[in-house]
C-alpha cells in the first residue's frame, strides 16, 4: 500500500471522527432528518455539478444505475439515518467506536462478493482490532445501558450495515466509473428516502438557519461527504476493502481525542488499552492480512457510460 493511499484513508478517518461532533450539535438547530437531507443534497448537487462542469461521462447502463441506487441507499439512506439519530442517544466518542465495527461485517461480505479472502494474520488482525473497540465501549456498554443508550447502538449498527453493503458495491465499481458522477449521483439517490421520510415525519420550519448551523451543514456536506467519498472511491480503486476498512478501527483514537477536548469524556487506561490494541489490528491485517483471489472484473464498457 503506497504512502499516498495511506494519507487518503487516514484523512478520511478523521473527517468521519470530526463528523459526529458537529451533528450533536447541528441536532439541536434543525429535526434530524430534515438535516440528513440538506447534508445528502448538498454533497451530491456539489459532486455532480463539478462533474459536469469537468464534462465527465454521465452514466446510462442499467447496471451502473442499479449498482448506484444500491450504494445510495446503504451509506446515505440508511448510513445517515442511523448517524444523526444516534447521535442523540449516544456520546461522540463512543459512537464513533461503534460505528466504526463495520470492518467486520465487510469482511465477510468483502470475502463472498470480492473474492478477499483474510489469511489468519488478517483474521486475528480483525478480531484484535474489535476487541480494542469493545474495550473502549465496555464501561459505557455494561454500566450505562439504559433504553436510550441501547436504542442510539441500534441506529449505528443500522448505519454500519448501510455502509458495508455500500462500501461494497464502491469496490466494485471502483476505477471503472467517474468517482465525481458516481459519488453525486448515489447522494442525491440516498437523500429521496431521506427526504420523503423527513416530510412524513417532521417539520422543516424548526430548522434555525443560524450562522452556526450553515456552518456546520455545509461543513458536513462538502468535507464530511463529498470529499470523504470520493477519497473514499479513489482508494478502493487501489486497495482491498479489507485493508482499506481496517484503518477504521483507527477512528476510535480521533473520536476519544474529540471527546476529551470538547465533551469532557475521560480518558481511562481502558480506553488507553483499546487504543494500543485497535493499533495492532490494523498493522496485522494491513501488512499481510489480505488475499486476493481472482474474479471475472466488471466490464470496463459496462460502467464508464
Amino acid at each position: 500500500m503506497s504512502i499516498l493511499s495511506i494519507s487518503k484513508i487516514v484523512t478520511v478517518m478523521l473527517l468521519w471522527a470530526a463528523c459526529y461532533p458537529l451533528l450533536t450539535i447541528g441536532i439541536q438547530l434543525a429535526p434530524h432528518l430534515s438535516f440528513a437531507t440538506l447534508r445528502a443534497t448538498i454533497a451530491g448537487l456539489v459532486l455532480v455539478g463539478l462533474a459536469c462542469a469537468l464534462r465527465r461521462p454521465f452514466p446510462r447502463k442499467v447496471r451502473v444505475w442499479a449498482t448506484l441506487s444500491v450504494m445510495g441507499f446503504g451509506a446515505t439512506s440508511l448510513g445517515f439515518l442511523g448517524m444523526f439519530h444516534a447521535a442523540e442517544f449516544v456520546s461522540p466518542g463512543i459512537a464513533t467506536v461503534i460505528a466504526n465495527t463495520q470492518p467486520l461485517l465487510a469482511a465477510g461480505l468483502g470475502g463472498l462478493v470480492l473474492g478477499e479472502r483474510l489469511q489468519p494474520a488478517g483474521k486475528f488482525g480483525l478480531f484484535i482490532g474489535f476487541l480494542g473497540i469493545l474495550v473502549i465501549a465496555a464501561p459505557q456498554l455494561l454500566y450505562g445501558a439504559q433504553d436510550s443508550y441501547l436504542l442510539g447502538v441500534a441506529y449505528i449498527v443500522l448505519a454500519a450495515l448501510g455502509v458495508t453493503v455500500s462500501n461494497v458495491m464502491i469496490k466494485m465499481i471502483a476505477g471503472q466509473v467517474d468517482l465525481l458522477m458516481a459519488m453525486g449521483l448515489q447522494f442525491l439517490i440516498g437523500s429521496i428516502p431521506l427526504a420523503i421520510i423527513a416530510g412524513m415525519t417532521e417539520d422543516p420550519s424548526l430548522i434555525q438557519w443560524s450562522f452556526t448551523f450553515i456552518t456546520i451543514l455545509l461543513t458536513l456536506a462538502v468535507f464530511g461527504s463529498a470529499l470523504v467519498y470520493v477519497l473514499w472511491m479513489s482508494v478502493l480503486a487501489e486497495v482491498a476493502l479489507n485493508q482499506a476498512n481496517a484503518f477504521s478501527f483507527l477512528v476510535p483514537i480521533f473520536g476519544l481525542t474529540m471527546g476529551v477536548l470538547f465533551y469532557d469524556e475521560s480518558l481511562g487506561i481502558l480506553k488507553l488499552i483499546g487504543v494500543v490494541l485497535a493499533i495492532i489490528g490494523v498493522m496485522l491485517v494491513v501488512r499481510k492480512g489480505v488475499v486476493q483471489e481472482q474474479s471475472a472484473p466488471l466490464p470496463q464498457s459496462s460502467v464508464n457510460n
